[in-house]
Parts: structure tokens; sequence; C-alpha cells
């Protein structure tokens, strides 16, 4: 298992690490030692490092080497059946949706560092991939126009299948009127329907009205992963 070193990095960010779930505890110091000396990047690059599952003592390793902690994702799961009632959606077109999937997800995530750059040639990208399905890319209609989507994502490498809320948003013109969580709950009857054991998303630690709607639903925190910055 290796750390992972990527220089196509967030906005703001000049070099991402990441140490995956799973990595032994025991190398991480020594590990991210000889992968910070092996990239090219000097003094005045602004490094990002994830941690997955990130552990107690992981903020005393990280801090050695002039890493703070500014931002955590949870992961959270939930057994089936959601809690909840669905509200009634259709599947993504290719091709005929993409444009206004893509104005209301730059809208809704403007202020997200990965999620809210996404583009046109990155879209065209993930529908490559062996994990895309138009099936359990769910789109929310209210008046003829998109008001939200759930975007799915199926993980079958842990012995179970975990059935992923990927991406899920409401267009910020269409806040305030409830749609959150049954289409959280539309997405989560999907992937129960096509054999997933058991939902899962990630959510923002700090993203308190979204967390009580999933907690709603039945979710609970599972695990963390946290990102940490150089001081430059």
């Amino acid at each position: 298992m290796n750390i992972l070193v990527s220089y196509d990095a967030p906005s703001g960010f000049d070099l991402s690490l990441t140490v995956p779930r799973g990595f032994n505890r025991d190398l991480l110091h020594d590990q991210i030692a000889r992968v910070l000396k092996q990239v090219s990047f000097d003094k005045k690059s602004s490094v990002q490092i994830w941690l997955e599952d990130s552990q107690p003592e992981d903020d005393a390793i990280m801090s050695n080497f002039g890493f703070l902690s500014y931002r955590d994702l949870w992961q959270m799961r939930c057994a089936f059946p959601p809690l909840g009632e669905a509200i009634s959606t259709r599947t993504f077109i290719s091709g005929a949706d993409n444009d206004a999937f893509l104005a209301v997800n730059a809208r809704a995530f403007s202020w997200h560092p990965e999620q809210g750059g996404l583009d046109s040639e990155q879209l065209e990208k993930i529908f490559l991939e062996d994990w895309f399905d138009s099936e359990g890319f769910l789109l929310l209609e209210i008046d003829n126009n998109l008001a939200g989507f759930c975007w799915t994502k199926v993980h079958r490498g842990e012995g179970l299948v975990l059935g992923e809320i990927y991406a899920i948003a409401i267009d910020p013109d269409f806040h305030g009127n409830g749609y959150g969580k049954p289409l959280t709950v539309a997405g989560l009857n999907h992937l129960m329907s096509i054999g997933a054991d058991l939902g899962m998303l990630y959510v923002e630690s700090d993203n308190k009205p979204a967390i009580r709607i999933y907690e709603d639903i039945g979710f609970t925190h599972f695990s963390t992963n946290r990102a940490y910055q150089n001081r430059t």
C-alpha cells in the first residue's frame, strides 16, 4: 500500500498526497518523510495531505512535518431500508442533460474545492469509468427545470456491497423546499434495489444541516478523512 502523489491538486495547492485507508500507522512517519523528500516542491509550495480513516495520533505525526489539519470529511453509513419517503426522479441522459447538470452542480457546489470545478471534459471522462451507470444518476425536475440531482456509485471491494451517494445537490433556487431528504432516499432506494448491502456517503464535518438530514434517514458517522496543509 503506497502513499498516492498528485500534482493535479485542488485549487490553492501545488501538490496533494493521499494516505489510503488501512495504511500501517507504524510506517506512517517514515513513509511520509520519504515521499516528501522524493516529490518536487520547495518551501513556498502549498501542499495538501489527506489521511483516510484518520486516527487520534495523526495530528501529532503531521505536526512534526509542519502540517496542520484544516478539513474533516466524514464517511457516514446507513442500513437499508432508509427512513423517509422518496421523491420522483428520472435518470440522467448523457449528452442531453450535460449542460443543465453542470450549471446546477457549479451553483450548488460553488464553495467546494473539488466538486465545484467539474467541467464538461472531466464529466466525459467520468462517463468512461467502469463504475459509471446512468441508471444510478437521478435527476429531480420541478416544472421542467432541473432542481437537483443524486448521483450514486457502487463499491464492491470490502467484502460487502456499499452503495454510495456520490454527489447530491439541490439548485440554490430550490432551497428551502425540503427536497434534500426525499432525494437522498430516492438514491438509497435505487442502491438497495440493485443489491447494495449498506448506504454510505461523504459529508463535510461542519455541514450541520446536511448531517441532520442524513441522521434522520438513518446515517451514522463511520470514519473521518482528515486533510492537512503545510505552513507556508
